[in-house]
């Protein structure tokens, strides 16, 4: 059965969008992700959902400040699914490292992950992590970027290899799993939301849903 709220006037399917040809009723929420952490993480509002992986360009543009692509990445993450899911509600993510004001992307090898930590020593890096929501239904989208600061102890040359043997996160922004050994690299976190850091802010994401119709805590 598909529960029906109504709020500002329109009526929203909660739980599950339209039935499919074959009478099968498909969650509402979409996740526009291929990451497993995302989807755990998601899967904590006890929400059902199901996930696609968007295909977007994600090279920075011209004068783009971190926040900026942050929020631009979510919002296209987002939008890349909207033609397949015409009646539901898309998350978009994305999170952005900087140091310096220098975006920092996924080093993809062994090389640039070192070279990121040893720059990281010792230092405080920005990790922005834009969340967006689009109301296919609505042709609305909400978007928010998390700013988590991260002090990085003063690491050796011994200890980032180790690191690296033991977790080459070299497709993870920052060259880290804070989820896993990642951890044992810091000083401190300063930060309003500490799953902002593993991929996906719930704090504002729920606020988003809220704002939606949905309510994790009434569902």
């Amino acid at each position: 059965m598909t529960d029906i709220t109504v709020k500002n006037g329109y009526s929203a399917s909660l739980r599950f969008s339209p039935p499919t040809a074959s009478g099968a009723m498909m969650p509402l929420i979409v996740l526009a992700s291929s990451s497993s952490s995302r989807r755990e993480l998601l899967g904590r509002l006890g929400l059902p959902f199901q996930h696609h992986s968007p295909d977007i360009d994600e090279t920075p543009r011209a004068g783009e400040t971190p926040r900026m692509l942050a929020e631009r990445l979510s919002r296209e993450k987002a939008q890349a699914l909207a033609e397949h899911y015409p009646h539901h509600l898309i998350i978009g993510s994305d999170q952005v490292v900087s140091i310096d004001d220098d975006l920092l992307g996924k080093p993809g090898n062994l090389n640039r992950a070192r070279q990121q930590l040893q720059r990281f020593s010792g230092r405080r890096i920005h990790f922005l992590t834009g969340v967006a929501l689009l109301d296919t239904r609505r042709h609305h989208c909400d978007t928010f970027v998390d700013l988590t600061s991260v002090d990085v102890r003063s690491l050796g040359p011994e200890e980032i290899e180790g690191y690296l043997i033991k977790e080459p996160a070299i497709d993870n922004a920052g060259s880290f799993y804070m989820e896993k050994l990642g951890t044992a690299l810091f000083e401190g976190i300063h930060t309003s939301d500490p799953s902002a850091l593993i991929g996906l802010p719930l704090i504002a994401l729920c606020r988003l849903l809220r704002d939606a119709g949905i309510n994790p805590l009434l569902e």
